[in-house]
């Protein structure tokens, strides 16, 4: 079959069907077919055969049946039409501006991507400068280098920065309508947006990898409206979980997720984050009733209503609840929140090894005593805490575990008995509960302390950084890979600590690393603990989320084709791949030596 038959083939249908001439369209289509431009020819000689094909065996009798069989002039033309756009629209030539529909696939292969392309030209930057001027006003405008450094990184952040993962400017807006404006623009002029909100993330999130835009939530920190009869809170999301917290403590509430501190609703959304309540309350995508979200090209949409529960269509909530911004920009959150307990209480018990420590709480959470939180800190990280002296007591410098406790003064009297019974069993060595409200927050303050007690170790040597990374692993497995990490860490002859949420499986480590000469050394000991964590049916981030440091376990955590899977679900959303671009999944092929060996 000739470049000619498929033009030919729709003369055929027109003869047959009486139609008019052909329409223009279809004229400036068999033009461009019958150029003298052999390579070109050349190049889709297989194409255009194909879709002759395609159009004579398979669609011939369809079109006929849906557009020519009407018996009207308007019908007749509109079935011709439809036949030349098909043809269009399949039949793409190099060079050409033609837009394709996208490819009849579920999934979307890296290797079959075509890298997307953005325009960050100085010249289209400064045209957006001056529209994203009118949407938000100068004075939510940012060019000053010191804002854009922060916000492309942060000290406890795992990613190094880059000198290029800086954003072009900062742009504060005030409501969704100012943020749909915003997308709008950079969908029109193909900009790259990263969002940011509380900035405590430490997966490289909110790292502007493709330069463009950063949009700054902060102006967007209202707690809009507390439904207290209904147990829920609408609020924007850069709301502190914090603040929340004092908030809706006015009226006996309180919202059970905590994070680190400085946390902010937009990227415990973001991250699907948890935090110490996890064990008894469940971790953020379990407290989220509904979101608006801004689409990559300023679409706004509101994922659910008020209901506790609903089988309204697909479940958009949790689909971006986890997303870190890729799939879209959240501006609203409708958050479940819970009556405070009756009563809490706080216990700590130190154990001869990390070993006991975790076989204690196997023993406590297979026993199913209700407790709140189990939290460990191992002998690395107790001595931190006590060097740092940021808490009102000296503390064994042993791994210790820290149980909270929630419920009625005689639930709470009876699941601490029960605890201590359970630790002694397992060899602890010591065993104290709060008897007061300021015992219990000096007691629990040690584990807040957790991370800037390691970083004060570095004594504010610019070229020590911290890596900090979760894994979480079934119970049962949780003492094995605890041992085998901490001796690992001892190997190395770097200062690391083990810290986590061990009641669901979930378990940090902290390490001190210096920046010019340990980092890969650093960089290998984390690779060689998620791997254990895979390897033993578990995951490669609990709550921290995968940002950029981790997207390349997901392949050997979940599989190929769920990558592929996720990644065709990235682009359904955000085709142009405008929203915090490279993370989660990668759109670009990774240079040679940049991912590790598994």
């Amino acid at each position: 079959m000739s470049l000619r038959s498929f033009p030919r083939a729709s003369i055929v249908l027109r003869s047959a069907h009486r139609t008019s001439a052909v329409p223009p369209t279809s004229r400036c289509i068999q033009q461009r077919w019958n150029s003298d431009d052999r390579k070109k020819q050349a190049f889709n000689v297989q194409i255009y055969d194909s879709v002759a094909k395609r159009v004579e065996k398979e669609k011939l009798q369809q079109l006929r049946e849906q557009h020519y069989t009407r018996g009207t002039a308007r019908g007749r033309f509109f079935g011709t039409l439809a036949l030349v756009f098909m043809a269009a629209g399949t039949g793409y030539w190099y060079g050409q501006a033609i837009p394709q529909l996208p490819p009849p696939i579920s999934t979307q292969s890296l290797e079959t991507l075509i890298p997307p392309q953005h325009n960050i030209s100085e010249a289209n930057m400064e045209a957006a400068w001056v529209d994203f001027r009118e949407i938000v006003g100068r004075e939510n405008l940012s060019l000053e280098r010191s804002d854009l450094e922060s916000h492309s990184g942060s000290s406890w952040s795992s990613h190094p920065s880059e000198p290029g993962d800086v954003p072009f400017c900062i742009v504060k807006p005030g409501s969704t309508e100012e943020v749909s404006a915003i997308m709008k623009v950079c969908h029109q002029r193909k900009i790259p947006v990263t969002p940011y909100s509380g900035g405590t993330s430490l997966e490289g999130h909110f790292a502007a990898t493709r330069g463009g835009v950063c949009i700054d939530f902060s102006r967007m920190d209202k707690i809009i409206k507390l439904h207290k009869e209904d147990l829920d809170v609408v609020v924007q999301p850069a709301v502190g979980w914090e603040l929340l917290n004092e908030e809706l403590a006015k009226d006996n509430l309180f919202f059970p997720p905590d994070p680190g501190p400085g946390a902010m609703i937009g990227g415990m959304v973001g991250t699907g984050c948890s935090g110490t309540n996890s064990y008894r309350y469940g971790t953020m995508k379990d407290w989220v009733l509904s979101l608006t979200v801004v689409l990559a090209d300023g679409t706004v949409i509101k994922t659910r209503q008020r209901p506790r529960k609903s089988s309204a269509g697909y479940d958009l909530t949790r689909m971006f609840v986890g997303s870190e911004g890729t799939l879209g920009l959240v501006t609203e959150a409708t958050l479940k929140v819970t009556v405070k307990p009756q009563h809490t209480s706080v216990a700590v018990c130190a154990f001869p090894s990390v070993r006991s420590a975790a076989d204690c709480v196997f023993g406590v959470v297979g026993a199913g005593v209700p407790i709140a939180a189990i939290e460990i800190l191992d002998d690395v990280q107790m001595r931190c805490i006590n060097e740092a002296g940021q808490t009102n007591k000296t503390w064994k410098n042993a791994p210790t575990l820290f149980f909270k406790f929630a419920g009625t003064p005689s639930a709470v009297k009876e699941q601490i008995g029960q605890v201590q019974s359970m630790a002694k069993k397992a060899g602890s060595v010591s065993f104290e509960f709060a008897r007061s409200e300021q015992e219990k927050n000096d007691l629990w303050q040690a584990r807040k302390e957790a991370l800037w007690s390691v970083m004060a170790q570095g004594g504010g040597d610019e070229d020590m950084g911290v890596w900090t990374t979760d894994v979480a692993v079934p119970i049962s497995k949780l003492p094995q890979i605890i041992e085998e990490t901490k001796n690992e860490i001892s190997k190395s002859g770097l200062l690391g600590s083990i810290v986590g949420h061990v009641g669901d499986g979930n378990f940090h480590s902290i390490i001190l690393y210096n920046k010019k000469t340990e980092y890969e050394k650093t960089k290998h000991l984390v690779h060689d603990m998620v791997k254990r964590a895979i390897e033993l049916e578990g995951t490669a981030t609990g709550e921290h989320g995968v940002g950029l440091v981790k997207r390349d376990y997901l392949a050997h955590e979940l599989g190929t084709d769920t990558v592929d899977a996720m990644r065709r679900l990235k682009l359904a959303y955000d085709p142009r791949c405008l929203l915090n671009c490279d993370k989660i999944v990668r759109v670009k092929t990774p240079r040679q030596g940049e991912v590790d060996e598994w």
